[in-house]
């Protein structure tokens, strides 16, 4: 895993390994064991790399790296799994190292870079110099695990892995994107393709973005597709599996993929939460590997955020070498104060936290960790898949005032009293903060279509464009990437088309995005077995009822898992990863949340309109309502903005 960063700039420059230079330091987390930078000066190209070696520990595997044949230049990012195979194929006699950086090349100069990415098994961002053709292609993995940002800032055209870099370098003059803003206070992350920066943009998934060197500053290519998950979504679903050979051939593509992801010349081991995902994982590495596996989890005072005791169940029933930490609230708050650093752009999962937190624990003991990222996704795990299904099942034949009576006697209940209520339900049916999740339905009772039950659910804020200061949320200026896709999408079910636009979506931009700046902000690689796309394929062949059973996800997965851990340990509410921001805001955050939301502040700042702010941050600080991820979203655009002024 490492750092990748460069430029082309598309007039004369006298100094280019100084600017690639300062960029590649940004990065020196991603990389801290070596860096490089190479430059052609005739045509104003430089390529910055910062290393943190897993494959090939030797010189050998060294970045920038140029191609046998000197045509291609690579700086690359991330891990090929089957390399190896890929060698095999390629029949070549002699090789200078054994990183798989060496192996894309060598397939560059055989087969073409589309069809070598084509048979690649992996996570990546790359950006390769085509010396014959001058030009510069930027290329990122199928389900955009490795991130890579672009953009024009005035005559040079940057790239990076994270914005820091593009900010180091000196044509950088940002500007905040209020359109961009408001769909962050919607969702809580700024979706593709977009970033926070006024024409910076994130490298699409499965996506080759080609650059000459004489194209004008300003203008950018549209980029091209070597894969897209919605062909696999629409190949069509096998309705003739049998459950038994279902299972058995997910089990073999979840330990084949698992295998060649606990490839490495370095410590590995794996993150496990106690439930389906992690486990799932671990159990099929511990089957396939001689010695105890290195688990690793962190738990909390605060029952309802604790999940170390079941991840502990599960590593002693599978004989794995577990540590746990448990974390103070302090240990947990001196997070916040990194967080935008970390993340280059406002970030609102309150689960960055314990996950940073996680990742830095895991980082003593291995450099590398797989995690049980993408089943949710894939094997509809999410409440909303089936909650969601059911509730636009039950409204959509009632009339609209009926609906919206509905939503009222809701209300009249406060979200503590429906707390209080959840209580009482048999525990399989027990929900955290059910009362918000109340209140949730009843603002999306008079939703029209189901596409806008599932934005509602996903939602944060319904009407961003009252919070931000001329910020615009029309999809032709948002330009959603999950959305486009969503159009083309030949599935009709609710609950499929729910799992498409989250993998579309919110994989990328929430999930995969905590994790990948979280851990690397340790130089810690995470990987992550269930999107290896083979894996991908089989799940979007599964009918439904595979997937979704008896009102519970994963059900499929679910058998495989059963094969090595007895139910008795998995089978409990599904608990999110997060920690207890509500009381935190109320109590020792409450001074730092108070100054960032001051209402003069607000206005002098020019981004948000104050007076709902100050509304929802009162009711939260009486007890009220429970407004900790909205109010969290705000204070982390703020903490943002504080620390680039």
């Amino acid at each position: 895993m490492c750092g990748i960063a460069g430029f082309l700039a598309a007039s004369a420059v006298a100094d280019l390994e100084s600017p690639a230079r300062r960029m590649a330091d940004t990065l020196v987390h991603r990389g801290p064991d070596d860096g490089g930078v190479w430059v052609d000066g005739a045509s104003g190209v430089a390529l910055a790399h910062r290393r943190l070696a897993i494959l090939d520990l030797s010189p050998a595997g060294r970045q920038p790296m140029v191609s046998d044949c000197g045509r291609y230049v690579i700086v690359f990012n991330g891990e090929i799994y089957n390399h190896l195979d890929l060698r095999k194929e390629l029949g070549k006699r002699a090789w200078r190292g054994h990183s798989d950086t060496e192996t894309l090349l060598a397939g560059f100069e055989a087969w073409g870079v589309g069809e070598t990415l084509k048979r690649a098994v992996g996570m990546f961002a790359l950006a390769l110099w085509d010396r014959r053709d001058r030009s510069l292609m930027l290329a990122r993995d199928r389900f955009g695990e490795k991130p890579l940002y672009y953009g024009w800032q005035g005559d040079s055209f940057l790239f990076g892995s994270e914005l820091k870099s593009l900010v180091a370098h000196p044509a950088w003059h940002g500007e905040v994107d209020r359109d961009a803003l408001a769909l962050f206070i919607r969702y809580g992350y700024v979706p593709l393709p977009r970033s926070i920066w006024r024409g910076v943009a994130k490298l699409l998934p499965g996506s080759i973005l080609i650059l000459p060197a004489d194209t004008p500053a300003g203008v950018l290519p549209a980029p091209t597709f070597y894969w897209r998950a919605r062909d696999l979504a629409n190949a069509g679903v096998c309705n003739d599996l049998d459950a038994q050979a279902a299972a058995d051939e997910l089990e073999l593509r979840l330990r084949r993929a698992i295998a060649r992801q606990m490839v490495a010349d370095v410590p590995l081991g794996a993150f496990l939460s106690g439930g389906v995902d992690s486990s799932t994982v671990v159990a099929l590495m511990q089957a396939q590997s001689e010695r105890p596996v290195k688990t690793f989890t962190i738990g909390f005072a605060e029952g309802d955020y604790n999940e170390a005791d079941y991840a502990k169940a599960v590593a002693a029933h599978l004989g794995t070498e577990h540590t746990e930490l448990y974390v103070s609230p302090a240990d947990a708050m001196a997070v916040i104060a990194r967080l935008p650093g970390m993340y280059d752009e406002p970030f609102g999962d309150v689960s960055q936290i314990p996950t940073h937190l996680v990742a830095a624990m895991a980082r003593q003991h291995v450099t590398v960790s797989l995690s049980g990222d993408g089943a949710d996704e894939l094997f509809g795990g999410y409440n909303r898949y089936f909650l969601g299904r059911a509730i636009w099942r039950g409204m959509r034949w009632l009339p609209l005032g009926l609906r919206r009576l509905a939503g009222q006697g809701i209300t009249a209940v406060s979200p503590a009293r429906w707390d209080s209520l959840g209580r009482l339900l048999p525990r399989r049916f027990r929900q955290p903060m059910i009362g918000d999740r109340a209140h949730k339905l009843a603002s999306i009772v008079t939703a029209a279509r189901a596409e806008d039950v599932y934005r509602w659910l996903i939602s944060h804020e319904r009407d961003p464009e009252r919070i931000v200061v001329d910020g615009r949320e029309s999809r032709q200026a948002c330009e959603l990437w999950a959305d486009h896709e969503m159009r083309i999408l030949q599935r009709t079910d609710f609950s499929e088309r729910m799992m498409f636009n989250d993998l579309m979506g919110y994989l990328t931009d929430d999930i995969l995005c905590k994790v990948d700046r979280a851990a690397m902000a340790t130089s810690l690689e995470t990987r992550a077995p269930f999107l290896d796309h083979q894996v991908a394929e089989f799940a979007w062949r599964l009918p439904l009822h595979m997937k979704i059973r008896d009102g519970q996800g994963k059900w499929l997965l679910r058998q495989v898992l059963y094969r090595y851990v007895p139910r008795t340990l998995i089978e409990r509410p599904k608990q999110g990863f997060g920690v207890p921001i509500d009381a935190w805001l109320r109590g020792p955050l409450r001074e730092w949340a108070e100054s960032l939301l001051d209402e003069s502040r607000l206005r002098r700042e020019g981004f948000f309109h104050p007076e709902q702010i100050r509304r929802k941050w009162e009711e939260h600080l009486s007890g009220r309502r429970n407004w900790q991820y909205w109010l969290w979203n705000v204070l982390m655009f703020q903490a943002w903005l504080e620390s680039n002024a």
